[in-house]
């Protein structure tokens, strides 16, 4: 990988386990994950239009695929993430779902956009995923953490989906990724505004209660995602996927350090183990 796509993740990685920290502490379902999207909707449309004005970007009809596709796949995606996290520890949704997704991805991007990754990203995608298998595993097997694995491998495979339609979407179709992330997330908007309106009376409570949650996630949650468009614009998808699983390290601090979730010594072995994964996929 080049070393703009490197930096682009280590910034996204942190700003990434940020906004999964907000949204740990979040609650509330589908209607909070509205109200987060409604913001980032409002906060990046000035931004969108503006790329879009100036890379003179033209749509085509294929374009118009993967914008509308790529709300359906991240409406998905929080609401099951969110579901994760009312079942259990953040240290143990979060890695998961990230961890799990980049062999998925790669998969995806190997079968149909015919990317060959060299045998060491593949490596490291591997050590990234046993890495994760083993951050993951509750301390206290419970029903409830049971729940937390199964919302957590669920979220990955979605995480593996969205991130080959979307990488090919500003990596190959050239698709600005300003534009792309902002359709993410109007899409979102879109889907789950049904579902919203039908707890309205739920809204506003969220809101009066959870305001700065709401906004740190609306405004950081679509500045890491266009920072990784920016990076599978210029590196393939299958470098990029496993690459971005270093907020898994960040998450996993954040959660044992100021959530006072268990499993310290263990936790922190299986991180660096990621990390290592991570460095050997930066290096093939």
């Amino acid at each position: 990988m080049t070393t703009l796509a490197i930096l682009l993740i280590l910034l996204s990685a942190g700003i990434h386990a940020t906004w999964n920290l907000y949204a740990k502490r979040l609650a509330g379902g589908s209607e909070a994950v509205w109200l987060f999207t409604l913001v980032a909707v409002v906060i990046y449309a000035p931004p969108a239009a503006i790329a879009v004005y100036v890379a003179d970007y033209r749509p085509e009809t294929i374009d118009w695929l993967y914008l509308l596709g790529t709300g359906v796949l991240q409406a998905i995606y929080f609401t099951v993430l969110r579901r994760g996290y009312a079942a259990g520890d953040l240290s143990i949704v979060y890695p998961l779902a990230r961890g799990s997704g980049p062999l998925m991805a790669m998969f995806l991007a190997v079968v149909l956009i015919g990317e060959r990754p060299s045998p060491l990203t593949i490596a490291g995608a591997v050590v990234v995923t046993l890495g994760t298998l083993l951050l993951a595993t509750p301390v206290r097997s419970t029903r409830h953490q049971q729940l937390a694995v199964a919302y957590g491998v669920a979220t990955g495979m979605v995480i593996g989906c969205y991130t080959a339609w979307d990488g090919y979407a500003v990596g190959t179709l050239a698709i600005p990724a300003l534009l792309m992330g902002w359709a993410a997330d109007a899409g979102r908007l879109a889907c789950l505004t049904p579902v919203a309106m039908s707890r309205r009376s739920l809204i506003g409570g969220i809101w009066r209660r959870h305001r700065l949650e709401i906004l740190g996630i609306g405004v950081l949650s679509t500045l890491s995602y266009v920072m990784v468009l920016s990076a599978m614009a210029i590196a393939p998808i299958s470098s990029i996927a496993p690459a971005r699983e270093i907020s898994i390290v960040f998450g996993t601090i954040l959660g044992m350090t100021l959530l006072g979730e268990p499993g310290g010594a263990r936790r922190l072995a299986a991180a660096t183990i990621i990390a290592a994964g991570v460095g050997v996929v930066a290096l093939g």
